[in-house]
């Protein structure tokens, strides 16, 4: 049973059928003037003012990215670079994904301009919410090109004060650039943002298609070498962007009975966790969080174990940092929280998730911590 859906949900029939039809209808290179190149062109402005329709923005706000993560980078990396003489710092909240802690380090270093620029890095608490005080603080600083906030964090769902912060940003003329990768699609997103970021396999739609989108007046320059794309070079895959537009569709029509449904079932696996495995420590953000997120850390548990273990049993789930799960290593949004790190295991219930695979998933869980335990000589302690 599939339960690591973050980032990478199963792919939604319309979406699977519109990117099908789009193989045959948008193969050609949407850059080209004969009527193939026009057909494809079609297609992808089409996708471009689907999703700019349900983010409330203009078409040519919308561009589209390879990846979430070229998104990320291209935002933070044009806006600071469009912005470079205003500063040159870049202010982010420490449990915000890999792609834009690394982006901001590389642009506020990048010699664009005479002297020093500084990643601002803002603490969190111990539901991961950040401090909104000192956040605050840091963008009225003189000298910041970009403030970066997440609406939501896919780890452990907490949700953001990001219309606060963009409220503030506002009035500092400083742009807000809100990572919405992990709650499009599954919670409303205030408009509370000047660029916004969201990643369509998180949604239910393809790989290789990220969603960037720019409010006029914020200026941006590109730090890459020109192109046909001004943004993203190449371009993407117009059956793939086809797809995101009708998966996020899809997935906003049906959010809010989604919403209660698996809202519901997070909050079972909470209560259940806690009651039925010894030294554990549930994380995150009780009430104001993502409907489908639910992380846990385990004392005495490796993760990798643990995973492999309950994949054995018939259960994905993910561990680690959500943006960098590969690598298996302590999670800095898990560590900038300051809770519990190892034995950790992250569900991100899928649409389709029922009520007996929870159900299923909770019964095995506390016998698959114990033999893990086991194995590691730490029982009885």
């Amino acid at each position: 049973m599939f339960l690591d859906a973050g980032g990478r949900a199963p792919l939604g029939p319309q979406a699977r059928a519109a990117f099908d039809e789009s193989l045959d209808q948008g193969w050609a290179d949407p850059r080209r003037l004969h009527a193939e190149g026009r057909r494809a062109r079609l297609l992808l402005d089409g996708a471009r003012e689907a999703i700019a329709a349900e983010v409330d923005a203009r078409t040519e706000e919308v561009d589209l990215a390879p990846s979430h993560t070229a998104g990320l980078h291209g935002a933070v990396l044009s806006v600071a670079r469009g912005r470079r003489r205003s500063g040159r710092d870049v202010v982010v909240g420490a449990t915000e994904r890999a792609a834009v802690l690394s982006a901001a380090e590389f642009a506020a270093a990048e010699p664009w301009t005479a002297g020093a620029g500084s990643r601002v890095v803002v603490g969190v608490d111990r539901e991961g919410r950040v401090d909104l005080d000192a956040y605050l603080a840091a963008l009225r600083s003189p000298g910041v090109a970009l403030a970066a906030l997440q609406h939501a964090n896919g780890e452990v769902g907490t949700v953001q004060p990001v219309e606060e912060v963009h409220e503030a940003a506002r009035e500092a003329g400083v742009p807000l650039l809100v990572d919405a990768g992990a709650s499009l699609g599954h919670v409303a997103v205030p408009g509370a943002w000047d660029v916004l970021a969201a990643d369509p396999g998180d949604w239910g739609g393809p790989a290789g298609v990220g969603v960037v989108v720019t409010r006029a007046g914020v200026r941006r320059a590109p730090s890459w070498p020109e192109d046909d794309d001004r943004w993203f070079p190449g371009g993407v895959s117009v059956p793939a962007a086809l797809a995101a537009a009708v998966a996020l569709q899809s997935a906003l029509a049906d959010r809010d009975a989604q919403d209660v449904r698996r809202r519901t079932l997070v909050e079972r696996v909470r209560a259940r966790v806690a009651a039925d495995v010894p030294d554990v420590e549930v994380v995150g953000d009780p009430d104001r969080r993502l409907p489908h997120v639910v992380t846990f850390s385990c004392l005495y548990v490796d993760g990798e174990s643990l995973v492999t273990e309950l994949d054995r049993l018939g259960f994905a789930v993910g561990s680690g940092s959500a943006c960098t799960s590969s690598a298996l290593e302590p999670s800095h949004v898990l560590a900038a929280m300051g809770v519990l790190t190892h034995g950790n295991v992250r569900l991100a219930l899928p649409v389709d998730v029922t009520d007996d695979a929870v159900e299923r998933f909770l019964a095995v869980l506390p016998g698959a911590v114990a033999r893990v335990r086991a194995v590691l000589g730490v029982e009885g302690l």
